[in-house]
C-alpha cells in the first residue's frame, strides 16, 4: 500500500482560533462532545484544546489512510464516511460519522491511520492535537473518562459491525441500520422517524456487506410491506416495531 502525501490533510481551510465564533463551553453539541458535571475552570481548560476548525468540502478527505497520526477530530456539522482498502483494491466503508461523533482514534494504536474519513457533504470538525488532550486530561479527570467512554464507544459499534456482517441476513442488516441510525439521530435533537439518507445505496451496500441490488430491493421490500416510506434520499419510518422485528430476525434471503 503506497502511503499518501501528508500534505492531502493540509487542503482544506483551516479557521483559526481567534475567529472562533462558538467555543466548546457554548457549543450545542457539548452533551455529546464533553462530560457532565465540569467546574467552569475545566471548561475554560478544555476550551483551550479546541484551537482549529476545519472545514471540509464534500468529497474531500479529512485524513487518509496511512497518514500520521496527530490528532483527533470531533465533527461539529456534516457526515463523514471511513473506509479502508483491501488487498483486492476495494474501498470497505467501516462506518458513517454525523455530529457528535469522533474521527481519528484509529492512529492511537500505531500513530498511524488505518482508515480514510471522506466527507460525504460540506462538513466541519474541531481539532483535538493527541498531545494537548493528553496534558489537559491529567489536569481534568473527567475528560480523561469521557474520552475513554467514547473509545469503548467505538468498540462497541465495531463488534456489532462484526455481528452485522458475520451472522445477520440482508433484511435484518438494513432493518438494524435504519434503527440505529434512527436512534443516533434522536440523541442529537433530530426526528427519530424522519430523516435523509447522506450515503448513497451503494454504500449502504459496503457498509453492510450487501450487493447494490439487495439493499435497493431489501428498501422495496420495506416499503412495500409499509415499514418505511421511500422518496429518493428521504426516508421515514413508519413502523418502528416492525423493524425491530425484522432485525431480530429474517426469513431465509
Amino acid at each position: 500500500m503506497n502511503t499518501p502525501p501528508k500534505a492531502s490533510v493540509e487542503k482544506s481551510s483551516v479557521i483559526n482560533a481567534e475567529h472562533l465564533k462558538l467555543a466548546c463551553s457554548s457549543c450545542n453539541l457539548r452533551e455529546l462532545c464533553l462530560p457532565m458535571g465540569l467546574t467552569q475552570e475545566d471548561i475554560v481548560k478544555i476550551d483551550e484544546l479546541i484551537q482549529i476548525r476545519k472545514t471540509i468540502k464534500k468529497g474531500e478527505s479529512l485524513i487518509r489512510q496511512g497518514d500520521l497520526f496527530h490528532s483527533i477530530y470531533a465533527v461539529r456539522l456534516g457526515f463523514f464516511k471511513t473506509m479502508v482498502n483491501t488487498d483486492d483494491g476495494r474501498d470497505q466503508i467501516t462506518g458513517f460519522q454525523m455530529s457528535g461523533d469522533v474521527i481519528g482514534l484509529d492512529g492511537i494504536q500505531t500513530d498511524f491511520h488505518t482508515c480514510e474519513a471522506l466527507a460525504i457533504e460540506d462538513s466541519e470538525v474541531c481539532v483535538m492535537p493527541m498531545e494537548r488532550l493528553e496534558e489537559i486530561s491529567r489536569d481534568v479527570p473527567a475528560l480523561q473518562h469521557h474520552f475513554h467512554k467514547i473509545m469503548s464507544r467505538e468498540i462497541v459499534r465495531e463488534n456489532e459491525q462484526i455481528l452485522l456482517l458475520g451472522s445477520m441476513r440482508s433484511e435484518e442488516r438494513l432493518a438494524s441500520f435504519l434503527l440505529n441510525l434512527s436512534n443516533r439521530l434522536k440523541s442529537r435533537g433530530f426526528s427519530q422517524s424522519e430523516m435523509i439518507l447522506r450515503m448513497t445505496r451503494e454504500e449502504i451496500g459496503s457498509y453492510l456487506g450487501l450487493k447494490l441490488e439487495t439493499v435497493s430491493r431489501t428498501f422495496s421490500k420495506f416499503a412495500e410491506e409499509g415499514l418505511i416510506r421511500v422518496q429518493q434520499k428521504a426516508v421515514i419510518l413508519l413502523d418502528t416495531k416492525g423493524l425491530s422485528l425484522k432485525a431480530k430476525a429474517s426469513p431465509l434471503d
